[in-house]
């Protein structure tokens, strides 16, 4: 099958290399030194999914029509890279495969010609060199969509690409996607003390000065989940019940959650997709991470201080270039 990707990084660069190796035909869009690797030598995956080496097709946008289309890009890129592509992309089944909680709305209003499909991917995965993406901890990508797909072309186009990208990696279709994208946006509480700081996730997590406030930014944002009546789904390891337990219990014993958390990405250090964005020079998705939390609590009559102290000093590293100790982050968070 001809697939085309939008954005070849940690995640486009793995699912093209995956399905590569599954016989599909790829192309891809890239940029700078990425897309001279990859013309140069396809894409190098390694780690938890075994080695592979993927020749594939690399432009700065595609080039032929695909069967079946993914948008992998960062959320802040989304809408221009859709608009990019459009020419090619309008009418196909398309797999946004994004954090935070706006990938559906923001793919339909820049092309609604297409079929849009959501996708959330509970894989570890890094991208810290051109043509190179490296699995640190397998998981599985799950698909669905925001409506229902009552509708016989939504239903068909989450059938096919269910079971296209099943063919490459573990990969399944669920009910309640939004569930599911609340719940991947609790497990990406833990990615904006790395962007902060410099540190793993891990080492982050083993910080008695930064896991009381990772434990608190999480309780933050399920309490404002379950304020907008969403009923969690259950994705790696944590449930609707296990989080409302979680949302009530006092911080000393709810820091077993994240603990948790970094216990099951294993030992290779895991520095999570906004600290890779501040390593090359981008600008991060944290205004859909965090800053999804904050916004969503602004909808419930709520406020939510420490996501939002969060999210101004992940920009103030964008900013400055440089990273804060934790005892600057405890003193922001104190403020």
């Amino acid at each position: 099958m001809q697939i085309g990707i939008v954005g070849a990084g940690a995640i486009g660069g793995s699912i093209a290399a995956a399905l590569h190796r599954a016989g599909h035909t790829v192309e891809l869009t890239a940029r700078g030194e990425n897309l001279d690797a990859i013309r140069r030598s396809g894409i190098h995956l390694t780690g938890a999914w075994g080695d592979h080496v993927a020749d594939v097709t690399a432009h700065e946008a595609l080039t032929v029509r695909p069967q079946l289309a993914f948008v992998t890009t960062k959320a802040q890129d989304a809408r221009s890279a859709i608009l990019a592509n459009a020419d090619v992309l309008r009418g196909l089944p398309i797999v946004v495969v994004q954090n935070g909680l706006e990938s559906l709305d923001t793919a339909r209003s820049a092309l609604p010609e297409a079929t849009w499909i959501g996708a959330l991917a509970l894989y570890a995965a890094s991208y810290l060199s051109p043509g190179a993406v490296t699995i640190t901890a397998s998981g599985q990508t799950f698909l669905g969509a925001d409506h229902g797909a009552s509708d016989s072309t939504l239903t068909a186009a989450l059938t096919l690409a269910t079971a296209t990208l099943a063919e490459a990696i573990p990969a399944r279709a669920i009910t309640n996607f939004r569930g599911a994208q609340w719940t991947k946006l609790i497990i990406n509480q833990v990615n904006a003390m790395p962007a902060i700081t410099g540190l793993s996730v891990q080492e982050t997590i083993s910080s008695p000065v930064l896991l009381p406030i990772v434990t608190a930014s999480m309780r933050e944002a399920v309490r404002t989940g379950f304020a907008l009546g969403t009923r969690y789904v259950s994705l790696q390891g944590l449930s609707n019940t296990l989080l409302r337990a979680f949302s009530v219990a006092p911080i000393t014993l709810g820091q077993g959650l994240p603990r948790l958390m970094a216990r099951r990405m294993g030992d290779t250090p895991n520095p999570g997709s906004t600290l890779q964005s501040i390593r090359r020079g981008q600008l991060t998705e944290i205004d859909y991470l965090n800053g999804a939390v904050v916004a969503q609590a602004a909808a419930a009559s709520r406020s939510a201080p420490i996501n939002r102290t969060l999210v101004e000093l992940v920009h103030e590293v964008e900013r400055a270039g440089t990273f804060a100790t934790p005892e600057h982050v405890a003193t922001a968070v104190r403020r």
